[in-house]
């Protein structure tokens, strides 16, 4: 269980993200839930994770920011003192073919995708460090673990985040951190939602298993990581894809 934990969960108003934070909120920890955009969506997900006696609050961050993460971050310890668990789940698809695709399209992609990650592990592992204790999870993806065409921006930032990952957790291991990433394959979100069904079908025969995950599949990952039955891993890659990438 993760009682008195203070887990903060970026990009948590929808999909995989609030999965994260309805699990780990369920396991006892004080879950913060980041957002962007969409201040109803989160403050949906606050209701739903307090209304099964949870405990969550929600704050506006954009995470490609260097210095908004700071704030964010320096906030969180200030109001809570601790750092216990980061989930750096924030991300953004721009997807079109390499030769077509804009140059706003590509570093949109790898701002909020890698260096988002690499903003919140920056100010989060400060308090970390104070504490020598603390998880980090990162997001990555099959397509940053095979590629995937019509996304070389998504899957560039998603094997940086994989190289990421291995470089902070060799730095902070003797600190008591660990950073792992979490890979899903094709789950079931919004995002997914919008392939034509030739995709889907297509997705499927790749996937050794047949169908599609789902958010719970990868929130189940996360809260294992987040663990103190996970202590003695780190710098790993979960692939949570169906067999995909076996």
């Amino acid at each position: 269980m993760l009682n008195d934990k203070v887990a903060v969960v970026t990009g948590a108003s929808r999909g995989i993200g609030k999965a994260v934070a309805k699990k780990l909120a369920a396991q006892g920890a004080l879950v913060i839930i980041n957002y962007n955009g969409s201040k109803e969506r989160a403050e949906d997900v606050k209701r739903k994770i307090e209304a099964d006696g949870g405990k969550a609050e929600i704050y506006q961050c954009n995470v490609s920011d260097f210095s908004s993460c700071e704030v964010f971050l320096g906030e969180i310890v200030k109001q809570y003192g601790r750092i216990d668990i980061l989930v750096n789940n924030a991300g953004i698809t721009r997807d079109g073919l390499l030769m077509k695709m804009s140059e706003e399209d590509y570093d949109a992609v790898l701002d909020t995708n890698l260096k988002g990650t690499f903003n919140c592990i920056r100010f989060a592992a400060r308090q970390m460090i104070k504490q020598r204790s603390g998880r980090i999870i990162n997001m990555a993806s099959v397509s940053g673990v095979l590629g995937n065409a019509g996304q070389a921006n998504y899957s560039a930032s998603k094997a940086g985040v994989i190289g990421l990952t291995k470089s902070a957790a060799r730095e902070f291991a003797s600190r008591g951190i660990t950073v792992n990433a979490v890979a899903p394959g094709f789950i079931r979100t919004e995002m997914t939602a919008v392939l034509s069904d030739k995709v889907k079908d297509t997705a499927c025969a790749q996937i050794p298993l047949g169908k599609f995950g789902e958010p719970e599949d990868i929130a189940e990952a996360v809260a294992f990581l987040a663990s103190d039955e996970a202590r003695y891993i780190t710098g790993q890659v979960i692939n949570v894809d169906g067999g995909m990438a076996m």
